[in-house]
């Protein structure tokens, strides 16, 4: 480069000014942008299929729970170990993933979405120094969440509900995934499983915009607002699990009516808003809190690992995958 004339030398026998020829400038950059979202997309779908594989069962015990109504009838379970306990008597401990192969298929996509969007989110959000404004991390966190929900989590919780409530009827109809899923298209429509898209949105969109918020912040703090300080892996387990349980106690409410709109028995629901009337209505306000402590251990581990795992996998990529 020439301090004189601010020109730079491209090596190809021609020089552009960055005052001069901007447009020519950004298009250098551009590429760098696109591999780091590219990088998160990949990143974010490998972690999404290993951390399902070790945290699954929570999942299925906190759905069963959020499903387990009283409306007249003794509940089923007393709680999250009798639940654990009745179905390992019942159906073994394979029980307990009965629904993974549909989180299994949809927690790669879900997962590359997540943070592909919020990489993509956040690189038009950063400011010069490559930091996230605080006022722009629940931004960020929001866009991902609203993004996962509508091109992956909606469908999939959809089935995975469905998939788990089926277990627990008289008479089990669904006999694999593929089945399943054929069943439910057959008898609703693709209108079956994109039940309860409207909590489902408010569910993920809170969820990221409250997970990621948190995640950047703590991460900056121990940063120092340097955005080149990696930040130790444990650590970040920890911060995981921090912003882990801040989204439950957060939105437990919100994934409760998100279930209960997924259901076998979700035809009893005019919409969202009726939903919530019920619930209040026969089962009280306890009954938004249903799962919490379940969800609460799932998703903390959840987050925890999911954190740990992603910024491992980006790590790794900036060391081979040089842009």
């Amino acid at each position: 480069m020439d301090p004189g004339r601010g020109v730079v030398a491209t090596g190809l026998g021609k020089s552009y000014s960055p005052f001069s020829r901007p447009h020519s400038y950004m298009m250098a950059a551009a590429p760098n942008n696109s591999s780091k979202s590219l990088k998160g997309i990949i990143a974010g779908g490998i972690t999404g299929g290993i951390e399902i594989c070790i945290t699954f069962p929570t999942e299925y015990v906190k759905t069963q729970l959020q499903l387990d109504e009283k409306s007249g009838q003794a509940k089923r379970y007393k709680g999250p170990i009798d639940c654990v306990k009745v179905t390992v008597s019942e159906h073994g401990v394979r029980g307990l993933y009965r629904g993974l192969s549909v989180l299994l298929y949809g927690s790669i996509p879900k997962s590359a979405v997540r943070f592909g969007a919020f990489e993509e989110f956040k690189k038009r959000s950063v400011d010069e120094k490559g930091n996230l404004p605080m006022n722009k991390r629940l931004l960020c966190g929001l866009g991902a969440g609203v993004s996962e929900a509508i091109l992956a989590v909606t469908p999939m919780e959809t089935v995975k509900v469905k998939f788990i409530n089926d277990q627990t009827s008289a008479n089990p109809k669904f006999k694999g995934f593929f089945h399943g899923v054929s069943q439910i298209i057959k008898e609703k429509g693709i209108r079956g499983v994109y039940q309860g898209l409207t909590p489902t949105i408010l569910k993920q969109g809170t969820n990221q915009a409250m997970r990621f918020f948190v995640m950047e912040t703590l991460k900056d703090k121990y940063r120092g607002g340097d955005p080149n300080i990696k930040v130790p892996t444990l650590l970040t387990g920890l911060f995981g699990a921090i912003a882990g349980a801040v989204s439950v106690f957060g939105n437990t409410p919100i994934d409760v009516i998100k279930t209960r709109m997924q259901g076998l028995d979700a035809q009893k629901y005019k919409n969202t808003l009726d939903c919530v009337i019920k619930v209040m209505k026969y089962e009280g306000p306890k009954a938004f809190y249903k799962g919490t402590i379940p969800r609460l251990s799932r998703v903390c581990l959840d987050v925890a690992i999911t954190f740990m795992i992603y910024d491992s996998f980006m790590n790794f990529f900036n060391k081979i995958w040089i842009t």
